[in-house]
């Protein structure tokens, strides 16, 4: 069995909760890849058990702070305990989509698992959960309500490299025959879990897209970066006059018409395939104005030194979308960067708002679905937010 002893500063940055312990913070560590293996302080006392990685900066993902080795009663209990927050939730429609288990979060270090339908789709970014992958599907299996039809394995993200893992994408049990059909609320859409982007689909803005909807009502909606064009769907269900949806994706392009279709609402949705930052600068300038825009590009700043650059990325970005709503209209603003916090966004968005010449209020500062939680001592949980802004 491989272990782990700390050095002094190891031993407090672990004494101040946070899950994840670097490499350089053990005065030695040895273990195979992704092996359970026990944390000691400086004098050998215990200090729990954690996932090792002979790759990451990242050495051990800490699993629990007890002395007592995890065996599989505890890894069943913490498999309910996931299953049972998701129900509360009213999360566990079969029909629906949800994430079942969201990583270091929920206890599982680098493991997701996200929901369509009853099709599973696993996302592995680490050693650890890589060598336990097929040990804890099978413990889902036993404490989720209803049969899976499918498991597909999307473990194909760029984090993998620092991991030593090559990526992988491969259906583990069952079959598909074609694109997965997922309802939620009044919509019904299809998601890609071997093409499309993370698991298939962003569910972490679920909560988010039903409350911007309700902005949309008898009034023309932008949906600018809109991927399967979701926010605009729900918009156009909800009463919306017309939905405009800016992707620069192709098959992203094709799926929100089939849903449009699918939905009733294809009269009311167009779709353009264009450069979203570009093309909402056009618009600006030719006087196209909307009652709301929804801006939710990807990140812009996956690393602290990137920062910079995401922040006149995220300023041109808002004030393109202030110069496109008209007075006392709406702006549902996202960024999925954790290395830009919620205050550094809001400034940011102030400038675009000094830049453009008009008031902007902040109404409301939502986060990820409560299927996606904040464990408070790792804040990299802590990512998505999105403003609900007013334009004066």
């Amino acid at each position: 069995m491989g272990k782990a002893t700390l050095t002094g500063k190891g031993r407090r940055w672990l004494l101040k909760g946070h899950p994840w312990v670097y490499r350089d913070d053990f005065a030695e560590v040895e273990g195979t890849m992704g092996e359970l293996i026990p944390v000691n302080d400086p004098s050998g006392g215990p200090m729990g058990w954690g996932l090792y990685s002979t790759k990451s900066r990242i050495a051990v993902r800490m699993v629990t702070r007890s002395t007592e080795q995890p065996n599989r009663a505890f890894w069943l209990a913490r498999m309910q305990s996931a299953v049972d927050r998701r129900q509360k939730l009213a999360m566990l429609d079969p029909e629906g989509a949800c994430r079942l288990i969201g990583g270091d979060a929920d206890g599982f270090p680098g493991l997701v698992i996200d929901r369509y339908a009853k099709t599973l789709v696993v996302q592995s970014g680490a050693q650890g959960s890589d060598t336990m992958r097929d040990f804890l599907l099978g413990l889902l299996k036993e404490v989720l309500p209803f049969a899976p039809d499918c498991i597909v394995d999307r473990s194909d993200t760029s984090v993998r490299k620092l991991e030593g893992l090559d990526p992988r994408v491969e259906v583990i049990e069952g079959s598909l025959t074609g694109p997965i059909l997922v309802r939620d609320g009044q919509l019904s859409y299809e998601v890609d879990v071997t093409g499309g982007h993370k698991t298939g689909h962003y569910l972490d803005q679920s909560f988010n897209r039903r409350e911007a909807a309700k902005l949309g009502v008898g009034g023309r909606v932008l949906d600018a970066f809109a991927y399967d064009g979701l926010f605009g769907l729900h918009a156009a269900l909800a009463g919306a006059e017309e939905v405009l949806c800016l992707e620069q994706n192709k098959a992203a392009c094709e799926r929100i018409m089939k849903n449009a279709e699918r939905n009733g609402v294809a009269d009311k949705v167009r779709v353009e395939k264009v450069d979203c930052m570009k093309d909402m600068r056009a618009r600006a300038e030719a006087g196209e104005r909307y009652e709301l825009v929804i801006v939710d590009p990807p990140a812009f700043a996956r690393s602290k030194k990137e920062i910079e650059g995401a922040a006149r990325g995220y300023v041109e970005l808002n004030r393109r979308a202030i110069d496109l709503t008209v007075p006392l209209g709406s702006i549902v603003s996202a960024s999925c960067s954790h290395n830009v916090g919620a205050e550094e966004f809001i400034r940011m968005i102030g400038k675009a708002a000094h830049g453009a010449g008009r008031e902007v209020w902040l109404e409301d500062m939502k986060k990820a679905s409560p299927d996606h939680p904040h464990l408070v001592t790792l804040p990299e949980t802590d990512y998505l937010k999105c403003a609900f802004l007013r334009i004066g």
